[in-house]
């Protein structure tokens, strides 16, 4: 189980100048246990350095990040975090099988307990039939399964996910969105997105938060009350990316002015 609660989230960086650019400035907001939830902002607003933050792989500069009430970022936290990258990251000289097998090599595992999730995850995402294949062998989209069935190995609280299928085009791209829903449904994991794809967003998630551009802060959360499986023809969906449109231009009125 993990409900998190990020509040009042700040991160600076240090310029050439001797000055600070801040990219992530107050950022406030929860995250339910099993919900799917997509982070939506422009490009270079400072998605990626949250879920960066939220990994572990970078430090905030104030803020603090709870799951079910205890810090994440102190020791002690047993939270267990699955990480998609915006490329799939695979080791090109190892097979399907054993880029799934990465993260448990340290584990206290058995080599049999370890063949057993890595067969368990590669039917999950589909590819059992692939596992002796080597990364180069497969398309964009195969590639983007395996590094979902890498991230589920370790049986994570929390998946985050960095623009995983920006690279594909929009026809593997949306049967990618199909998969993932059903793979969440599937493991009932507590899904972060991030994108800056509206349409991506409003059709994967169950709520979604509109960001501003640096420094970040929420700026709406939109509801998607539309049930699953969702079709992209559905007028509900579509009346929803418009409305999140037009949360954009206001947004950037703001901005301008």
């Amino acid at each position: 189980m993990a409900n998190i609660s990020v509040q009042h989230l700040v991160k600076d960086f240090s310029r050439a100048d001797h000055g600070t650019l801040q990219v992530i400035g107050d950022l406030t907001f929860d995250v339910r246990d099993g919900e799917f939830i997509s982070i939506l902002g422009p490009s270079g607003c400072g998605k990626s350095t949250l879920l960066s933050i939220l990994a572990g792989l970078d430090q905030p500069s104030g803020g603090e990040i709870l799951v079910n009430g205890k810090p994440l970022l102190r020791n002690g936290n047993q939270t267990k975090l699955g990480f998609v990258f915006q490329q799939p990251r695979l080791l090109n000289w190892r097979s399907v099988r054993r880029n799934v097998l990465l993260p448990l090599e340290r584990s206290a595992l058995s080599k049999e307990e370890q063949e057993t999730l890595s067969s368990r995850y590669l039917e999950l995402v589909r590819l059992n039939g692939f596992e002796d294949y080597f990364p180069l062998q497969l398309s964009g989209g195969m590639q983007a399964r395996v590094a979902i069935a890498r991230a589920l190995a370790v049986d994570p609280d929390v998946l985050l996910m960095d623009e995983p299928f920006s690279s594909l085009d929009e026809i593997n791209a949306r049967k990618m969105r199909a998969e993932l829903i059903r793979i969440w449904q599937e493991t009932k994991k507590t899904i972060i997105f991030v994108t800056h794809d509206i349409s991506e967003a409003v059709f994967l998630s169950n709520r979604l938060l509109v960001v501003t551009e640096r420094p970040t802060r929420v700026f709406e959360t939109l509801d998607i009350d539309v049930g699953y499986p969702r079709d992209y023809d559905d007028d509900r969906l579509f009346g929803l990316s418009k409305k999140v449109s037009r949360i954009f231009l206001t947004m950037e009125d703001r901005h301008d002015n």
